[in-house]
């Protein structure tokens, strides 16, 4: 491992150093405006393997790439129009814009959904660095998995075993960063952008205002469910999640489900629990273990049959729990208070409009 202290006259020798590494498979770190980053070539197989060997544990989650302008983003991704508005507002900047991927990527850097975060930074060194390689690097964080914020150099390796140390090829040190959130992560992918990282997130849209997304076909939200679980993937490890689904017959609620499912890869044949009351799904995604728990409550009317389901018991960490008819099960379970209600309205033979309310 070599470090490199940054200084303002040697930007050119370092860049030259960086492009070496690159070139043969190695894995640098390297500042930008946000945080440390953590680059190999994006397309190289074998850099990507290495660099997922010291993220360690990743849990399906995609890796983002850096670009030196949007018309290198289009070698790698498929910019819509919601994608470009947003280059053009944020980029070069702290944002990580998601679209569909050309699948010209090493296998590891997209996500499950083939979509594939671009980064512009708003950083002079990695712009020029980016432009000399010619091709997309990697642009996660420097940090192994659940590990420290890399504001510096010591946040980085006070926190890696030797074995990750040994992965590492060249460091660039520009010392202590300022204290900046990583950058905001917005999917492109949808009829709405959803927000996945920042501060979208953290001032999350109040009941009045939902996310509002129309989808074209059953695997359309199915996706859209996917999206949906992504985005609070560290609050279901956490504490759990609850989804309240409303919508007349025929609007979608039982596909919804079924795209809960495909996120936590559950491979059992997903059916509404409409004369079961509840059914059960365990699931593995990534050695993260829970249960899926589908409820459809229509057929109840008494508050009191509905307690004899314990449904207190199934809210838990690392358990999704979806129900059907929320409108009407709300009144049977007035002490659930679900994280997200879905609406789903028929539009046409096809076309499904879903409303998104984030408590």
């Amino acid at each position: 491992m070599q470090i490199i202290k940054l200084t303002h006259n040697n930007h050119q020798q370092v860049i030259d150093q960086a492009i070496a590494v690159l070139k043969n498979n190695g894995l640098i770190i390297y500042p930008t405006e946000t945080v440390y980053g953590a680059g190999v070539d994006a397309c190289n197989q074998v850099a990507v393997a290495k660099l997922l060997r010291y993220k360690t544990r990743r849990e399906g989650k995609p890796l983002s790439i850096a670009v030196a302008s949007q018309e290198m983003a289009k070698k790698y991704v498929k910019v819509n129009e919601q994608a470009q508005k947003l280059y053009d507002k944020f980029l070069p900047g702290p944002y990580t814009i998601i679209s569909k991927g050309k699948q010209t990527l090493a296998q590891g850097v997209a996500s499950e959904f083939n979509t594939v975060g671009v980064r512009i930074p708003q950083h002079q060194l990695i712009l020029e660095l980016v432009n000399q390689y010619g091709r997309a690097i990697t642009a996660t964080s420097a940090n192994a998995s659940d590990k420290k914020r890399p504001y510096s150099v010591d946040d980085i390796l006070n926190n890696l075993s030797l074995k990750q140390k040994n992965l590492i090829e060249l460091i660039i040190d520009a010392g202590t960063l300022p204290r900046n959130e990583p950058s905001t992560v917005i999917d492109t992918t949808l009829s709405t952008p959803l927000t996945l990282r920042g501060e979208g997130v953290k001032k999350k849209a109040n009941h009045s205002q939902p996310l509002i997304f129309v989808s074209h076909s059953e695997q359309e939200t199915r996706d859209i469910a996917g999206k949906i679980l992504f985005k609070y993937w560290e609050q279901i490890k956490q504490r759990g999640l609850v989804i309240g689904l409303t919508g007349e017959l025929g609007a979608g609620k039982t596909i919804f489900a079924k795209g809960i499912a495909d996120f936590l890869q559950i491979k059992d044949i997903i059916t509404s629990p409409t004369y079961t009351y509840l059914k059960e799904y365990s699931y593995d995604r990534y050695q993260v273990r829970g249960c899926f728990h589908h409820l459809d409550l229509w057929r109840l009317d008494q508050t009191q049959d509905a307690q004899f389901l314990q449904i207190e018991q199934l809210l838990a960490k690392k358990n999704v729990i979806a129900f059907e008819w929320w409108n009407h099960t709300k009144k049977l379970l007035p002490q659930v208070k679900p994280d997200i209600e879905v609406e789903l309205k028929v539009l046409t033979t096809e076309k499904r409009q879903l409303k998104v309310y984030e408590k």
